[in-house]
């Protein structure tokens, strides 16, 4: 697969972390805020999550998640193949791929209103570009 060859520019890279880090310090642990929009905008998506009565694997896949991208923003050691793996996987669990591509635009949407006035147009750019590069793996999965 192609994209594999391509790694994140570091200008993106930098940005995207730093919008992640500056959620982490606004808002702290996001999971409640990420699942309350993710099932706003993807209602059809909390019916799966009825036997996690406790969010612990709400709060196991957000981490995995925020795992992932920070390593294929970095090293890419592992978060294309596991994003390629992940998106096949769900698929057992009848998510459409677009709704697996969604988790992380979601990501990136709870992050940009926690990141609130410190958001940039460059972040924005560096996110979409993250976005676009993590579909194509989700749609060659």
């Amino acid at each position: 697969m192609g994209a594999a060859l391509q790694v994140t520019p570091p200008e993106d890279a930098a940005l995207i972390a730093q919008s992640l880090e500056t959620a982490a310090e606004r808002g702290g642990d996001l999971t409640a805020a990420f699942y309350e929009r993710l099932f706003h905008d993807r209602p059809e998506l909390e019916p799966l999550f009825i036997m996690d009565t406790d969010g612990a694997v709400r709060g196991e896949m957000l981490s995995r998640a925020f795992d992932a991208i920070l390593d294929f923003i970095g090293p890419r050691a592992y978060a294309h193949n596991l994003i390629s793996a992940e998106a096949t996987n769900h698929d057992g669990y009848n998510v459409p791929r677009e709704a697996f591509a969604d988790f992380f635009a979601t990501i990136r949407d709870v992050v940009r209103a926690v990141c609130a006035e410190t958001w940039s147009a460059d972040m924005a750019a560096a996110w979409q570009r993250f976005l676009a590069s993590i579909a194509g793996y989700i749609a060659a999965a």
